[in-house]
């Protein structure tokens, strides 16, 4: 690269760190900005499996092969299938598979450490990225101005405040709410619920309703519990500044169901909170505009279906990191960049979409199955 441009990575994710690692590989500088005030200022969310042709071969480019595979649980890529009465319609104890699971926090931990430390400026809410008349931009946070720079990455997920400089698009709601929650210590305190969700996912859906349990690290369970609904209805229905109404108002939505999938609900923690599913249209993109670009959510958010977004994240920012690199001109790479990712998005894009409208549907758990089924045979 015959100029290296000053670099702005908005929003430390697991795609705006990826990034900021493999620059930093390459002796390119470059400051992320995040707006949570340290690592842990909050939850970091739940488990991810990384596939090997994306997630993985991001890890693996950036150096962190090991780290990764000290992280990663192969014993939790396990799927069951109940119906509402709690009969066993399917179960894969993913033994084979090569998507292994891993906290998005542990995650984290590894791609911080793996990056200088003054490289992440914390606490710094994104309001504005300001043009320059001299081509350049400005970060506007609050009264702070950080800048100039010649090119803005925005990392910055589902709300980004970097997207509308390239696209005036904003994710649309799905039609589907989650509403999730946590079983804390699980092994010891619930063994039999344990035991019911097993080494890995477990799914059951019925009656226009859904449940995904999640085995996370340290014996905690990470639950889902899914409507298609208004986008205002699980706030105008549930009090979640009191988990325990909160608990037995969801419990509720599921009677008629196994006692196995209230007692998950019953047994769970003070986190529980609502999560409205949002996407952007399958095939969005944008005319390149020199000095910024998205990568992952920021660029194609899509449904959770399928595990690809954190995957299409990390290897965004492995292949903008790739072609900012090889590159003789920066701008090129970014072009480049961009073309190739418009088009390897659409499928995984597309499949997310169709699973997010067939949910819940009245051949919902039948495509489940079926997909569960496929993915046996593909392996």
């Amino acid at each position: 690269m015959s100029f290296v441009p000053r670099i702005a990575i908005v929003g430390a994710g697991p795609g705006g760190l990826v990034l900021a690692r493999l620059l930093h590989v390459a002796a390119i500088p470059a400051t992320v900005f995040e707006r949570e005030a340290h690592a842990l200022a909050r939850p970091q969310g739940g488990t991810l499996d990384l596939h090997a042709d994306s997630g993985q071969l991001a890890l693996q480019l950036a150096g962190l092969d090991e780290d990764f595979r000290r992280i990663a649980r192969y014993e939790d890529q396990g799927n069951r299938v109940y119906d509402k009465t709690g009969t066993l319609l399917f179960s894969d104890d993913g033994t084979h598979g090569d998507r292994p699971e891993v906290d998005r926090t542990a995650l984290r931990e590894i791609l911080l450490a793996s990056i200088p430390a003054d490289t992440i400026r914390w606490g710094q809410n994104l309001s504005e990225v300001r043009p320059r008349a001299d081509g350049a931009y400005d970060l506007i946070f609050g009264g702070e101005t950080a800048g100039p720079f010649d090119l803005v990455v925005g990392a910055d997920g589902t709300w980004s405040r970097t997207r509308p400089l390239v696209s005036a698009y904003k994710p649309q709601y799905t039609g589907l709410t989650f509403i999730e929650f946590g079983i804390d210590d699980v092994d010891r305190r619930h063994p039999v619920l344990s035991a019911f969700v097993g080494r890995g996912k477990m799914d059951a859906q019925s009656d226009g309703r859904a449940m995904i349990i999640q085995r996370n690290g340290n014996a905690h369970l990470r639950g889902y519990a899914i409507f298609r609904v208004p986008a205002d209805w699980a706030t105008a229905t549930f009090d979640f500044t009191a988990p325990t109404l909160a608990r037995a108002r969801l419990a509720k939505e599921f009677e008629g169901w196994a006692p196995e999938f209230l007692d998950l609900i019953h047994a769970g923690n003070d986190h529980i909170v609502p999560r409205p599913i949002h996407a952007l249209p399958v095939g969005h993109h944008w005319p390149t505009r020199i000095g910024v670009t998205l990568i992952g959510d920021a660029a194609h958010v899509m449904s959770p279906f399928g595990g690809e977004g954190v995957n299409a994240a990390m290897l965004d920012a492995a292949e903008l990191g790739r072609h900012l690199v090889e590159a003789d001109d920066w701008k090129t790479g970014v072009s480049t960049y961009e073309a190739e990712m418009f088009e390897r998005v659409v499928e995984p894009a597309a499949y997310a979409a169709e699973a997010v409208a067939t949910e819940l549907s009245h051949i919902g758990q039948e495509l489940t199955l079926k997909h569960m089924n496929e993915h046996i045979g593909a392996g």
